[in-house]
């Protein structure tokens, strides 16, 4: 989980942090007037980025640096990565240049069916992709795709907790949709390397219920 150029042309560096209580009352998902996908992605890659900005030097005793969000493409006219083309209805990180992409008719298919909560899960997936290559191998797991799931879960309920977004009525129901539609739907999400759809939720709701720490190998 785990897609416009949401970097370059409306966040500037790639990244983007609420800078007033403004700002953040409107990162809720399922806001009124939310604006769709486009508006989605803007508002997931500030909560998620914010939330990483806040705490990664508390958890892992380094310096955070944000990954660059590359952002959307549209069926496979997206960037390569290490010479490999991007996918059509994919979402990836590319992890030899540090950046995050996604294919818009993913995240506009997603919205339409199960809502924008599968806008933000997909961008904490793939964030925790990014925060797995910043950390020490030894803590990274060997289920790489669930350990992203994982901390996808710790993602949005710690950015719920710091007032970066707001959860609600419905979200959670959307995010096992959304969970459970990524894994038995779509080629890319295999069960042999991302888990099947009761694997993914648990994973998730380990990180909602426990934390960051949890998700990490030992």
């Amino acid at each position: 989980m785990v897609l416009c150029l949401i970097a370059a042309g409306q966040l500037g560096s790639g990244t983007a942090t609420p800078s007033s209580a403004a700002d953040r009352s409107r990162l809720s998902v399922d806001a009124p007037g939310a604006g769709g996908p486009a508006a989605a992605e803007r508002t997931a890659v500030a909560a998620v980025d914010g939330f990483w900005r806040r705490h990664f030097i508390q958890l892992f005793g380094r310096p955070y640096q944000s990954p660059r969000v590359t952002g959307g493409y549209r069926g496979g006219n997206g960037p390569t990565c290490a010479g490999q083309p991007a996918l059509a209805f994919n979402a990836f990180y590319c992890p030899s240049q540090d950046f995050l992409a996604w294919d818009e008719n993913l995240m506009d298919a997603g919205y339409q069916r199960v809502g924008d909560s599968w806008v933000y899960l997909i961008v904490a997936h793939e964030w925790g992709h990014a925060i797995q290559s910043r950390i020490n191998r030894y803590r990274v797991s060997l289920a790489t795709e669930l350990q992203a799931d994982c901390l996808a879960g710790a993602t949005l309920a710690g950015a719920q907790r710091d007032g970066l977004i707001r959860l609600q009525p419905g979200d959670n129901q959307e995010l096992t949709a959304t969970l459970t539609a990524l894994a038995d739907t779509y080629p890319w999400t295999n069960r042999r390397d991302h888990g099947d759809a009761q694997q993914r939720i648990a994973s998730y709701n380990l990180g909602v219920g426990q934390g960051v720490q949890a998700c990490l190998a030992r």
